[in-house]
Protein backbone atom coordinates (compact mmCIF):
# COMPACT_ATOMS: atom_id res chain seq x y z
CA UNK A 1 0.00 0.00 0.00
CA UNK A 2 1.33 3.34 -0.65
CA UNK A 3 2.46 5.00 2.45
CA UNK A 4 3.06 8.73 0.93
CA UNK A 5 -0.71 10.93 1.38
CA UNK A 6 -2.34 11.85 -1.23
CA UNK A 7 -1.52 16.17 -1.96
CA UNK A 8 -5.39 17.09 -1.32
CA UNK A 9 -7.84 15.24 0.36
CA UNK A 10 -9.59 12.74 -1.70
CA UNK A 11 -13.31 13.19 -2.63
CA UNK A 12 -16.27 11.36 -4.52
CA UNK A 13 -15.57 11.89 -8.08
CA UNK A 14 -18.33 12.90 -10.63
CA UNK A 15 -19.30 10.92 -13.47
CA UNK A 16 -18.48 14.40 -16.10
CA UNK A 17 -14.66 13.32 -14.92
CA UNK A 18 -14.51 9.97 -16.47
CA UNK A 19 -12.65 9.79 -19.66
CA UNK A 20 -13.65 8.20 -22.65
CA UNK A 21 -11.50 5.37 -22.65
CA UNK A 22 -12.68 1.71 -22.42
CA UNK A 23 -9.73 -0.43 -21.09
CA UNK A 24 -7.06 0.87 -18.89
CA UNK A 25 -4.36 -0.65 -16.35
CA UNK A 26 -6.03 -1.76 -13.60
CA UNK A 27 -4.93 0.90 -10.31
CA UNK A 28 -2.87 -0.61 -7.65
CA UNK A 29 -6.08 -0.44 -5.32
CA UNK A 30 -7.99 -2.64 -7.11
CA UNK A 31 -5.34 -5.30 -7.90
CA UNK A 32 -4.53 -5.85 -4.59
CA UNK A 33 -7.93 -6.47 -3.92
CA UNK A 34 -8.48 -8.47 -6.03
CA UNK A 35 -5.00 -10.94 -6.04
CA UNK A 36 -6.43 -11.30 -2.53
CA UNK A 37 -9.78 -12.24 -3.30
CA UNK A 38 -10.92 -9.77 -0.47
CA UNK A 39 -13.27 -7.58 -2.74
CA UNK A 40 -16.39 -7.31 -0.08
CA UNK A 41 -18.89 -5.64 -2.99
CA UNK A 42 -19.74 -2.41 -1.33
CA UNK A 43 -19.36 -0.56 -4.19
CA UNK A 44 -17.35 2.56 -2.35
CA UNK A 45 -14.34 2.28 -5.48
CA UNK A 46 -17.78 2.75 -7.79
CA UNK A 47 -18.41 5.84 -5.89
CA UNK A 48 -14.87 7.17 -5.85
CA UNK A 49 -14.24 6.85 -9.45
CA UNK A 50 -17.48 7.35 -10.65
CA UNK A 51 -18.06 6.80 -14.67
CA UNK A 52 -14.04 4.85 -13.90
CA UNK A 53 -15.38 2.30 -12.41
CA UNK A 54 -18.63 0.48 -11.82
CA UNK A 55 -19.74 -2.70 -9.91
CA UNK A 56 -20.85 -5.64 -11.72
CA UNK A 57 -21.62 -9.44 -11.40
CA UNK A 58 -19.31 -12.05 -11.44
CA UNK A 59 -19.21 -15.72 -11.09
CA UNK A 60 -20.51 -17.42 -8.79
CA UNK A 61 -22.68 -14.47 -8.73
CA UNK A 62 -20.69 -11.96 -6.47
CA UNK A 63 -20.62 -8.35 -6.61
CA UNK A 64 -16.86 -7.20 -8.08
CA UNK A 65 -15.92 -3.89 -9.59
CA UNK A 66 -14.89 -3.53 -13.49
CA UNK A 67 -12.37 -0.37 -13.77
CA UNK A 68 -13.15 0.78 -17.56
CA UNK A 69 -10.76 4.18 -17.40
CA UNK A 70 -7.45 4.84 -15.45
CA UNK A 71 -7.80 5.95 -12.38
CA UNK A 72 -5.98 9.34 -11.08
CA UNK A 73 -3.50 8.88 -8.26
CA UNK A 74 -5.87 10.56 -5.78
CA UNK A 75 -8.71 8.45 -7.09
CA UNK A 76 -6.34 5.20 -6.18
CA UNK A 77 -5.54 6.54 -3.08
CA UNK A 78 -8.75 7.12 -1.91
CA UNK A 79 -9.50 3.36 -2.52
CA UNK A 80 -6.49 2.22 -0.49
CA UNK A 81 -7.59 4.44 2.50
CA UNK A 82 -11.40 3.92 2.14
CA UNK A 83 -11.97 -0.07 0.73
CA UNK A 84 -12.65 -2.55 3.65
CA UNK A 85 -11.10 -5.10 1.20
CA UNK A 86 -7.70 -3.11 1.91
CA UNK A 87 -8.29 -1.50 5.54
CA UNK A 88 -10.72 -0.98 8.65
CA UNK A 89 -9.51 0.79 11.12
CA UNK A 90 -11.36 1.30 14.93
CA UNK A 91 -10.65 3.84 17.61
CA UNK A 92 -11.99 3.43 21.14
CA UNK A 93 -12.05 7.09 21.96
CA UNK A 94 -13.15 6.37 25.59
CA UNK A 95 -15.74 3.74 24.88
CA UNK A 96 -16.49 0.36 26.31
CA UNK A 97 -14.41 -1.46 24.16
CA UNK A 98 -15.05 -5.63 24.30
CA UNK A 99 -12.30 -7.95 22.59
CA UNK A 100 -15.22 -9.27 20.36
CA UNK A 101 -17.77 -6.81 20.06
CA UNK A 102 -15.61 -3.85 19.56
CA UNK A 103 -16.75 -0.56 21.50
CA UNK A 104 -20.05 0.75 22.28
CA UNK A 105 -22.50 2.53 25.00
CA UNK A 106 -24.74 0.81 25.90
CA UNK A 107 -26.74 -3.04 24.41
CA UNK A 108 -30.43 -3.50 25.02
CA UNK A 109 -32.87 -5.83 23.70
CA UNK A 110 -35.58 -4.01 21.91
CA UNK A 111 -38.26 -3.98 19.15
CA UNK A 112 -40.76 -2.29 16.95
CA UNK A 113 -43.76 -0.95 18.71
CA UNK A 114 -45.20 -1.11 15.75
CA UNK A 115 -46.65 -4.67 15.69
CA UNK A 116 -46.88 -4.50 11.48
CA UNK A 117 -43.08 -3.49 11.65
CA UNK A 118 -42.04 -5.65 14.22
CA UNK A 119 -43.30 -9.03 12.12
CA UNK A 120 -42.00 -7.57 8.72
CA UNK A 121 -38.22 -6.95 10.35
CA UNK A 122 -35.72 -9.74 10.74
CA UNK A 123 -35.52 -9.64 14.45
CA UNK A 124 -38.13 -7.87 15.97
CA UNK A 125 -38.06 -4.80 13.08
CA UNK A 126 -36.26 -2.28 15.64
CA UNK A 127 -33.65 -0.74 13.24
CA UNK A 128 -36.85 -0.04 10.85
CA UNK A 129 -38.17 1.17 13.73
CA UNK A 130 -35.57 3.61 14.23
CA UNK A 131 -35.22 4.03 10.67
CA UNK A 132 -38.60 5.80 10.39
CA UNK A 133 -38.09 8.04 13.59
CA UNK A 134 -35.11 9.61 12.07
CA UNK A 135 -37.10 10.41 9.13
CA UNK A 136 -40.08 11.82 11.13
CA UNK A 137 -38.06 13.71 13.40
CA UNK A 138 -36.45 15.73 10.71
CA UNK A 139 -33.00 13.89 11.79
CA UNK A 140 -32.22 13.18 7.99
CA UNK A 141 -34.78 13.66 5.34
CA UNK A 142 -34.34 10.19 3.58
CA UNK A 143 -32.69 6.77 4.36
CA UNK A 144 -30.34 5.02 1.99
CA UNK A 145 -31.07 1.14 2.52
CA UNK A 146 -31.26 -1.97 0.12
CA UNK A 147 -34.78 -3.81 -0.87
CA UNK A 148 -35.18 -6.88 -3.49
CA UNK A 149 -34.81 -5.85 -6.58
CA UNK A 150 -38.05 -5.56 -9.05
CA UNK A 151 -36.59 -7.53 -12.04
CA UNK A 152 -34.02 -10.33 -10.27
CA UNK A 153 -36.29 -12.17 -7.60
CA UNK A 154 -32.79 -13.17 -5.80
CA UNK A 155 -30.70 -10.09 -6.54
CA UNK A 156 -30.82 -6.18 -4.28
CA UNK A 157 -31.17 -3.12 -4.94
CA UNK A 158 -30.37 0.41 -3.61
CA UNK A 159 -33.10 2.62 -2.81
CA UNK A 160 -33.62 5.60 -0.96
CA UNK A 161 -36.36 5.95 1.76
CA UNK A 162 -38.92 8.56 3.00
CA UNK A 163 -41.41 7.14 4.63
CA UNK A 164 -43.04 4.53 6.44
CA UNK A 165 -44.31 2.31 3.65
CA UNK A 166 -40.25 2.34 1.76
CA UNK A 167 -39.05 1.25 5.14
CA UNK A 168 -41.78 -1.38 5.49
CA UNK A 169 -41.19 -2.46 1.87
CA UNK A 170 -37.36 -3.04 3.09
CA UNK A 171 -37.68 -4.99 5.96
CA UNK A 172 -36.09 -7.97 6.50
CA UNK A 173 -32.81 -9.22 5.73
CA UNK A 174 -31.42 -9.69 2.50
CA UNK A 175 -28.92 -12.81 2.01
CA UNK A 176 -27.69 -11.73 -1.21
CA UNK A 177 -24.44 -9.42 -2.46
CA UNK A 178 -25.87 -5.41 -2.49
CA UNK A 179 -23.44 -2.29 -3.50
CA UNK A 180 -25.43 0.39 -1.06
CA UNK A 181 -22.26 2.81 -2.02
CA UNK A 182 -22.00 2.65 -5.90
CA UNK A 183 -24.23 5.61 -6.47
CA UNK A 184 -23.27 7.81 -3.43
CA UNK A 185 -21.89 10.29 -5.93
CA UNK A 186 -25.47 10.78 -6.91
CA UNK A 187 -26.72 11.27 -3.38
CA UNK A 188 -23.76 13.91 -2.95
CA UNK A 189 -24.97 15.84 -5.90
CA UNK A 190 -28.49 15.96 -4.19
CA UNK A 191 -26.75 17.25 -0.78
CA UNK A 192 -25.01 19.58 -2.65
CA UNK A 193 -28.13 20.92 -5.02
CA UNK A 194 -30.49 20.61 -1.95
CA UNK A 195 -29.40 19.91 1.21
CA UNK A 196 -30.68 16.73 1.86
CA UNK A 197 -29.43 14.71 4.25
CA UNK A 198 -29.62 10.89 4.78
CA UNK A 199 -29.14 8.07 6.96
CA UNK A 200 -26.89 5.31 5.87
CA UNK A 201 -27.72 1.44 6.19
CA UNK A 202 -25.70 -1.46 5.26
CA UNK A 203 -23.60 -4.18 6.31
CA UNK A 204 -20.25 -3.85 8.52
CA UNK A 205 -18.16 -3.86 6.10
CA UNK A 206 -20.31 -0.81 4.20
CA UNK A 207 -20.68 0.79 7.59
CA UNK A 208 -16.55 0.88 7.66
CA UNK A 209 -16.21 1.85 3.99
CA UNK A 210 -18.81 4.60 5.09
CA UNK A 211 -17.02 5.91 8.04
CA UNK A 212 -14.02 6.00 6.08
CA UNK A 213 -15.41 7.95 3.56
CA UNK A 214 -16.32 10.60 5.95
CA UNK A 215 -13.26 10.99 7.22
CA UNK A 216 -11.59 11.82 3.58
CA UNK A 217 -14.71 13.79 2.30
CA UNK A 218 -16.32 16.71 4.58
CA UNK A 219 -18.84 16.30 2.49
CA UNK A 220 -19.91 12.75 2.94
CA UNK A 221 -20.10 13.64 6.67
CA UNK A 222 -22.43 16.34 6.01
CA UNK A 223 -24.57 14.56 3.96
CA UNK A 224 -24.78 11.44 5.93
CA UNK A 225 -24.84 12.20 9.41
CA UNK A 226 -25.66 8.83 10.66
CA UNK A 227 -24.59 5.18 9.72
CA UNK A 228 -26.60 2.37 10.66
CA UNK A 229 -25.61 -1.27 10.33
CA UNK A 230 -26.91 -5.20 11.81
CA UNK A 231 -24.76 -8.47 12.81
CA UNK A 232 -23.80 -10.15 9.59
CA UNK A 233 -22.73 -13.58 8.85
CA UNK A 234 -21.15 -13.20 5.33
CA UNK A 235 -22.51 -12.70 1.85
CA UNK A 236 -23.90 -15.30 0.07
CA UNK A 237 -23.79 -15.32 -4.04
CA UNK A 238 -26.81 -15.34 -6.14
CA UNK A 239 -25.86 -19.06 -6.85
CA UNK A 240 -26.70 -19.68 -3.17
CA UNK A 241 -29.57 -17.88 -3.95
CA UNK A 242 -30.60 -20.69 -6.30
CA UNK A 243 -29.19 -23.27 -4.24
CA UNK A 244 -32.08 -22.36 -2.04
CA UNK A 245 -34.94 -22.16 -4.73
CA UNK A 246 -33.56 -25.57 -5.77
CA UNK A 247 -34.33 -27.08 -2.55
CA UNK A 248 -37.83 -25.40 -2.58
CA UNK A 249 -38.25 -27.09 -6.24
CA UNK A 250 -38.93 -23.37 -7.45
CA UNK A 251 -37.61 -22.92 -10.92
CA UNK A 252 -36.17 -19.08 -10.95
CA UNK A 253 -38.15 -18.37 -14.22
CA UNK A 254 -41.10 -19.14 -12.50
CA UNK A 255 -40.49 -17.29 -9.28
CA UNK A 256 -41.85 -13.57 -8.84
CA UNK A 257 -40.33 -12.63 -5.26
CA UNK A 258 -38.24 -14.23 -2.66
CA UNK A 259 -37.71 -13.24 1.08
CA UNK A 260 -34.78 -14.56 2.26
CA UNK A 261 -36.12 -13.97 5.93
CA UNK A 262 -38.65 -11.60 7.76
CA UNK A 263 -42.29 -11.39 8.48
CA UNK A 264 -41.79 -13.27 11.68
CA UNK A 265 -38.68 -14.04 13.47
CA UNK A 266 -36.53 -15.76 12.15
CA UNK A 267 -38.80 -16.30 9.92
CA UNK A 268 -39.03 -18.18 6.75
CA UNK A 269 -37.02 -17.91 3.49
CA UNK A 270 -40.10 -17.73 1.02
CA UNK A 271 -40.56 -18.06 -2.61
CA UNK A 272 -43.60 -16.82 -4.33
CA UNK A 273 -44.43 -18.38 -7.52
CA UNK A 274 -45.84 -16.29 -10.83
CA UNK A 275 -49.22 -18.60 -9.93
CA UNK A 276 -49.21 -17.06 -6.47
CA UNK A 277 -48.10 -20.31 -4.98
CA UNK A 278 -45.56 -19.91 -1.86
CA UNK A 279 -42.89 -22.25 -1.23
CA UNK A 280 -40.70 -21.71 2.10
CA UNK A 281 -38.17 -23.16 4.37
CA UNK A 282 -36.99 -22.39 7.86
CA UNK A 283 -34.15 -20.24 8.30
CA UNK A 284 -32.26 -22.70 9.96
CA UNK A 285 -32.57 -25.08 6.66
CA UNK A 286 -32.31 -22.19 4.41
CA UNK A 287 -28.86 -20.03 5.93
CA UNK A 288 -27.81 -23.37 8.37
CA UNK A 289 -27.57 -25.27 5.57
CA UNK A 290 -27.49 -23.79 2.42
CA UNK A 291 -26.50 -20.48 1.90
CA UNK A 292 -23.57 -20.11 4.68
CA UNK A 293 -21.75 -22.38 2.36
CA UNK A 294 -21.59 -19.91 -0.33
CA UNK A 295 -20.14 -16.46 1.13
CA UNK A 296 -17.22 -14.74 -0.08
CA UNK A 297 -13.34 -15.34 1.11
CA UNK A 298 -13.51 -11.94 2.84
CA UNK A 299 -16.39 -12.80 4.81
CA UNK A 300 -14.63 -15.68 5.92
CA UNK A 301 -11.95 -13.04 6.95
CA UNK A 302 -14.23 -10.46 7.98
CA UNK A 303 -12.81 -8.93 11.64
CA UNK A 304 -16.04 -6.93 12.25
CA UNK A 305 -19.25 -8.48 11.48
CA UNK A 306 -20.96 -6.42 14.67
CA UNK A 307 -20.80 -2.86 12.88
CA UNK A 308 -17.94 -1.52 14.83
CA UNK A 309 -18.19 1.94 12.70
CA UNK A 310 -21.57 2.47 12.82
CA UNK A 311 -23.64 4.72 15.31
CA UNK A 312 -26.18 1.95 16.09
CA UNK A 313 -26.42 -1.88 15.24
CA UNK A 314 -29.07 -4.15 15.24
CA UNK A 315 -29.13 -7.86 15.90
CA UNK A 316 -30.48 -11.15 16.76
CA UNK A 317 -31.11 -11.61 20.30
CA UNK A 318 -31.69 -15.34 20.09
CA UNK A 319 -32.80 -17.22 23.07
CA UNK A 320 -30.38 -20.60 23.99
CA UNK A 321 -30.76 -23.93 25.03
CA UNK A 322 -29.48 -25.36 27.79
CA UNK A 323 -26.46 -26.36 25.74
CA UNK A 324 -26.18 -22.32 24.90
CA UNK A 325 -26.98 -23.03 21.27
CA UNK A 326 -29.73 -20.63 19.53
CA UNK A 327 -33.17 -21.65 19.53
CA UNK A 328 -35.05 -20.70 16.21
CA UNK A 329 -38.32 -21.48 16.63
CA UNK A 330 -41.18 -18.72 15.37
CA UNK A 331 -41.95 -16.20 17.71
CA UNK A 332 -42.45 -12.18 18.20
CA UNK A 333 -39.11 -10.53 16.95
CA UNK A 334 -36.58 -9.50 19.18
CA UNK A 335 -33.75 -7.42 18.70
CA UNK A 336 -30.54 -6.90 20.20
CA UNK A 337 -29.38 -2.96 19.82
CA UNK A 338 -26.46 -1.82 20.17
CA UNK A 339 -25.78 2.32 20.34
CA UNK A 340 -21.63 2.03 19.31
CA UNK A 341 -21.13 6.37 20.17
CA UNK A 342 -22.95 8.81 21.53
CA UNK A 343 -25.38 9.98 18.73
CA UNK A 344 -26.19 6.77 18.35
CA UNK A 345 -27.29 6.45 22.24
CA UNK A 346 -29.20 9.88 21.96
CA UNK A 347 -30.98 8.75 19.15
CA UNK A 348 -31.92 5.63 20.18
CA UNK A 349 -33.26 7.04 23.28
CA UNK A 350 -35.29 9.82 21.29
CA UNK A 351 -37.28 6.69 18.81
CA UNK A 352 -37.94 5.35 22.80
CA UNK A 353 -39.20 8.34 24.11
CA UNK A 354 -41.38 9.00 20.62
CA UNK A 355 -42.78 5.39 21.06
CA UNK A 356 -41.19 3.82 18.15
CA UNK A 357 -39.10 1.15 19.82
CA UNK A 358 -39.36 -0.85 23.38
CA UNK A 359 -36.15 -1.91 24.85
CA UNK A 360 -35.24 -3.84 27.60
CA UNK A 361 -31.82 -4.80 29.46
CA UNK A 362 -28.92 -6.85 28.36
CA UNK A 363 -25.74 -8.39 29.68
CA UNK A 364 -22.75 -8.30 27.19
CA UNK A 365 -21.80 -11.65 28.50
CA UNK A 366 -24.74 -12.95 27.25
CA UNK A 367 -23.58 -12.01 23.64
CA UNK A 368 -20.92 -14.80 23.98
CA UNK A 369 -23.79 -17.44 23.84
CA UNK A 370 -26.43 -16.39 21.38
CA UNK A 371 -23.90 -15.37 18.38
CA UNK A 372 -21.45 -18.61 17.96
CA UNK A 373 -20.92 -17.96 14.90
CA UNK A 374 -19.50 -14.34 15.27
CA UNK A 375 -17.68 -15.42 18.11
CA UNK A 376 -15.88 -18.08 16.44
CA UNK A 377 -15.27 -16.14 13.36
CA UNK A 378 -13.67 -13.35 15.61
CA UNK A 379 -11.45 -15.80 17.87
CA UNK A 380 -10.14 -17.47 14.25
CA UNK A 381 -9.55 -14.92 12.54
CA UNK A 382 -5.26 -14.26 13.55
CA UNK A 383 -4.77 -17.76 12.65
CA UNK A 384 -6.46 -17.77 8.94
CA UNK A 385 -4.72 -14.29 8.26
CA UNK A 386 -1.21 -15.66 9.76
CA UNK A 387 -2.29 -18.68 7.10
CA UNK A 388 -2.76 -16.26 4.20
CA UNK A 389 0.64 -14.03 4.67
CA UNK A 390 2.11 -17.52 5.07
CA UNK A 391 0.56 -18.91 1.56
CA UNK A 392 1.80 -15.28 0.25
CA UNK A 393 -1.78 -13.84 -0.03
CA UNK A 394 -2.59 -10.46 0.25
CA UNK A 395 -4.88 -9.65 3.67
CA UNK A 396 -6.72 -6.34 4.50
CA UNK A 397 -4.88 -4.21 7.58
CA UNK A 398 -6.77 -4.22 10.38
CA UNK A 399 -6.80 -1.86 12.98
CA UNK A 400 -8.23 -1.54 16.62
CA UNK A 401 -9.79 -4.62 16.62
CA UNK A 402 -8.17 -6.71 18.42
CA UNK A 403 -7.18 -9.95 16.77
CA UNK A 404 -4.84 -11.82 19.14
CA UNK A 405 -6.62 -10.92 22.45
CA UNK A 406 -10.00 -13.09 20.68
CA UNK A 407 -6.99 -15.75 19.73
CA UNK A 408 -6.81 -15.97 22.97
CA UNK A 409 -9.66 -17.14 23.95
CA UNK A 410 -9.19 -20.35 21.40
CA UNK A 411 -7.14 -23.04 22.31
CA UNK A 412 -3.86 -23.64 20.55
CA UNK A 413 -5.46 -26.99 18.84
CA UNK A 414 -8.81 -25.03 17.29
CA UNK A 415 -5.80 -22.10 16.57
CA UNK A 416 -3.96 -24.84 14.69
CA UNK A 417 -7.11 -26.54 13.11
CA UNK A 418 -8.00 -22.79 11.73
CA UNK A 419 -4.43 -22.56 10.61
CA UNK A 420 -4.09 -25.51 8.67
CA UNK A 421 -8.14 -25.19 7.38
CA UNK A 422 -6.82 -21.88 5.69
CA UNK A 423 -3.84 -23.39 4.19
CA UNK A 424 -5.45 -26.23 2.91
CA UNK A 425 -8.07 -23.84 1.14
CA UNK A 426 -5.69 -22.10 -0.25
CA UNK A 427 -3.92 -24.61 -2.00
CA UNK A 428 -6.85 -26.03 -3.23
CA UNK A 429 -7.93 -22.43 -5.10
CA UNK A 430 -4.20 -22.23 -6.59
CA UNK A 431 -4.89 -26.06 -7.85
Amino acid sequence: MPTSPAPTAPTLARASDAPSAAASPLASSLAHVARGNTCAGCGACAALAAGKVRMTVADPGFLRPLQTAPLTPAEDEAIWRVCPGLTENVETEGRQDHVLWGPYVSMHTAWASDPEMRHAGASGGTLSAILLHLVESGTVDAVIQTTAASDFALGNATVVTTDRAGVLASAGSRYAPSAPLADLHERLAEHQLTGRRFAFVGKPCDAAAMAALREIDPQVARAVPVILSFFCAGVPSHAGGRAVLAALGAEEARTRSFRYRGNGWPGRATAVLQDGTERSMTYHESWGRILSKHVQHRCKICPDGHGALADIVCADAWESDENGYPLFEEQPGVSLVIARTALGERLLNEACAKGRVETGPFDVDDLVAIQPGQRERRRALAARLLALRIAGRPVPRYRGLHLLAAARQNSVRKNVTNFLGMIRRTVMRRA
